[in-house]
């Protein structure tokens, strides 16, 4: 099975380095000098990696045959791919492979169905489940721990505990009707 492990950012510097968006929890077993990733787009790669090393914070990573700017800057926005065993499991008994959490029944921690995970979107503050409703539209729901309050693999499903707004604006609008809402000015 193959799993995103990072994305290629800009060049660093003329040697062929480039910046790295880490997209695993286990950057030093994934990205590690030596390991043959797969790429995406596929004509890219694939690319071994010869050297990392961590420099202001930023992972820089330097494939083999990659030797100056140009060449690194080319690889720029690429997806870099790790072959696994589909039966390895993340270290953290708290972390979870993108493939475990797809087609994932959503429910409210009163049982009320939402929907189920299509997609995981990684962003640099946090990851969204992006959620289709049995209407076919999508609700994006943070994977923080105050909302995702369990993730059941041997159930197939996530459970949440949504703040108002979240998955439906209805409790948006009844929280209004209940005078959490501003009074209407008086001018006179």
């Amino acid at each position: 099975m193959q799993l995103v492990v990072a994305r290629i950012g800009r060049a660093h510097g003329i040697k062929g380095e480039v910046t790295v968006e880490v997209r695993t929890d286990e950057p030093e077993q994934r990205l590690g000098p030596g390991a043959v990733l797969f790429t995406d787009p596929a004509s890219v790669g694939p690319l071994t990696i010869e050297t990392g090393r961590v420099h202001s914070g930023r992972l820089l990573l330097r494939f083999e045959g990659v030797a100056d700017r140009t060449a690194a800057e080319a690889l720029r926005n690429t997806l870099l791919i790790a072959e696994i065993d589909p039966e390895q499991l993340p270290e953290d008994e708290d972390e979870y492979y993108d493939h475990q959490l797809i087609d994932l029944d959503v429910v409210t921690e009163d049982g009320e169905e939402v929907g189920r995970i299509t997609e995981i979107s990684h962003l640099p503050s946090q990851d969204l489940f992006i959620v289709e409703r049995p209407d076919g539209s999508e609700v994006m729901i943070p994977f923080v721990e105050e909302i995702v309050t369990e993730i059941d693999l041997e159930e197939q499903r996530a459970v949440i505990a949504p703040p108002p707004g979240l998955i439906d604006d209805r409790d948006a609008r009844d929280e209004v009707a209940d005078g959490h809402s501003a009074s209407p000015r008086d001018d006179s």
